[in-house]
């Protein structure tokens, strides 16, 4: 079985939903910590041919404590702004009116709890794209309890008795395949393509959010980048 676990992010960039179409299993990594800067909370949508913030509001961020442990703000203003700023973002998109109601039926989502909204909200646009990955939440599996790094992702690998470990390629400096292959797991990292598709901007303006490539991009057009990459590993060089 082919797992991946990688925290969870706020609408990511389809690389991101690339790994997920790559493994059976994908865990949501949920019980570490809250990085401020990361992606967690935060994205960027086109509007008016530049990159633009979306973000999702959270009680009292604090680095000090696990995603988990945090809680959405979602008073119905913020809902509301959130709504138009994507319609005004993106009303002339090809892909409009297929791909608004799933953003409104995410956005207006009742879950308080962060991992488990953002688990959510990226199951839905992973069945949106007829991804048919299983989703678990590292908080619930109850496995790796006092681990860290590769260790505690390997303890996961073993709990779910995986056989393959795939991670993003930025990681690769962070796991050993000795380790890996000693308790019988392959390693591998996943190297995308460029990827570019028709906007309505020029220039091009990459690693948006994957809803810009969901206003843009037919479903069987997103289905064909999906498979654009390969799994390598850091004994390779790419």
């Amino acid at each position: 079985m082919n797992v991946a676990i990688m925290q969870p992010y706020f609408f990511p960039y389809i690389g991101y939903f690339q790994l997920i179409h790559a493994v059976d299993t994908f865990v949501v990594y949920d019980d570490v910590h809250f990085i401020k800067k990361g992606w967690i909370h935060r994205n960027r949508i086109l509007i008016d041919g530049n990159p633009h913030p979306i973000t999702l509001p959270i009680q009292k961020m604090s680095q000090n404590r696990l995603i988990c442990d945090h809680e959405r703000s979602q008073p119905d203003e913020i809902v509301e702004q959130q709504l138009k700023l994507l319609r005004h973002a993106y009303h002339k998109a090809p892909q409009f009116e297929h791909v608004f109601p799933l953003l409104e039926r995410v956005i207006r989502h009742p879950e308080r709890n962060v991992g488990k909204y953002l688990a959510y909200s990226i199951e839905e646009v992973a069945r949106y794209l007829g991804i048919s990955t299983t989703f678990i939440l590292s908080s619930e599996l109850n496995a790796g309890v006092g681990l860290k790094g590769q260790a505690r992702i390997l303890n996961i690998c073993e709990h779910l008795r995986a056989t393959h470990y795939v991670n993003a390629i930025n990681g690769m400096d962070l796991y050993d395949t000795e380790v890996f292959e000693q308790a019988g797991i392959d390693l591998s990292f996943i190297e995308t393509e460029p990827i570019i598709y028709h906007q309505e901007s020029c220039p091009f303006q990459a690693n948006l959010s994957i809803i810009d490539v969901m206003m843009h991009c037919p479903k069987q057009e997103i289905q064909l980048i999906l498979e654009r990459y390969a799994l390598v590993s850091n004994r390779q060089v790419t």
